[in-house]
């Protein structure tokens, strides 16, 4: 017996926000109609949907969800992706709580907020606890995050300086074999935070603060022995961290600061043999109070959905080699 289809449709009142809705080439209509299995038609500004009762009543609820972002900002594919998520879960509704919660603003005047439900539990821990974990996979915003919270932080004088920190595992921390003076050695590992800082402050704006020792970018091995008050302090690609180092980073914290902790513990590039650091502190920290552990997922990777497919496909790798082995 066939499906009985019916027809229904959705209305939207400003072209612009039709436009930040749709998509490039109507990118993000394609991608409801295929997670949802209805035909989307756009005539004018309004949606024509066809598909059976129940498909045509989630679509018009997941565009009344999305409608609520694309009046502030153009939408991505993703975001509709997850979107159809939390109305499968039953939590529409929440992507309008996600867009309120804007942690900075960029020298581009975009907004950065937290884009998933695992995204808004982490910024929320990065105000609430004082030491906070990120642990998860690429694409999670885990870093991105935690630095716009630093730049909110110093801007609004919560802190005195920022301090970015990531271990150089390839250099093995012996930096002083390296060639050139100490941002000549140590820019390459630390690439990546300066580019997150160039989109959150601008390039001018991180030279004066770099210039004045309002932002410090460094290297592990150059926090030993330091105690560091009045700062947020965030160490990346904590998984590459032995746990001698993990407990050094974490016994610098001085008062009036703040410690992010970011990792992906799928992705460790420390000689086979030698434990994680933060796999450790994992386990260690897990009830110590003051402490919050928050562990992303698949579900919160914003970078392509091609991504969210690789990690799915290693995950399950993963799995079937451990089921062999034991």
């Amino acid at each position: 017996m066939s499906a009985i289809l019916v027809e229904g449709k959705f209305a939207i009142e400003d072209n612009a926000v039709a436009l930040a809705l749709f998509g490039h080439r109507d990118e993000n209509l394609k991608v409801l109609a295929e997670e949802l299995d209805v035909r989307l038609v756009p005539r004018g500004n309004v949606i024509g949907i066809t598909g059976e009762k129940g498909a045509v009543r989630q679509a018009q609820m997941v565009l009344a969800d999305l409608i609520e972002v694309a009046e502030q900002r153009a939408l991505t594919a993703q975001e509709v992706r997850y979107a159809v998520q939390l109305m499968e879960a039953g939590k529409n509704g929440q992507l309008r709580r996600l867009h309120a919660d804007v942690v900075q603003v960029t020298s581009q005047g975009k907004k950065i907020t937290p884009r998933t439900l695992g995204q808004k539990r982490y910024v929320d821990a990065m105000r609430q606890y004082l030491i906070v974990f990120g642990i998860g996979p690429a694409g999670t915003g885990k870093t991105y995050l935690a630095m716009a919270m630093a730049v909110a932080a110093l801007r609004n004088r919560e802190v005195g300086r920022i301090i970015l920190t990531r271990p150089a595992v390839e250099a093995g921390e012996r930096l002083g074999f390296l060639p050139g003076d100490l941002q000549e050695k140590v820019d390459p590992y630390l690439r990546p935070l300066y580019d997150a800082l160039y989109d959150i402050l601008g390039v001018e704006v991180f030279r004066k603060y770099l210039e004045r020792g309002a932002i410090e970018v460094a290297p592990l091995a150059y926090m030993r022995g330091r105690t560091l008050d009045d700062s947020f302090i965030i160490l990346d690609e904590a998984q590459n961290t032995t746990p001698e180092q993990m407990k050094m980073f974490l016994t610098r914290m001085g008062f009036g600061s703040r410690m992010v902790i970011t990792g992906d513990i799928t992705q460790i590039d420390l000689p086979k043999g030698v434990c994680s650091g933060l796999q450790q502190a994992r386990q260690v920290l897990r009830n110590t109070e003051g402490i919050s552990i928050v562990e992303l997922g698949e579900a919160d990777v914003v970078r392509h959905h091609l991504v969210q497919r690789i990690i799915r496909a290693y995950e399950h790798f993963e799995q079937e080699k451990q089921r062999e082995l034991g």
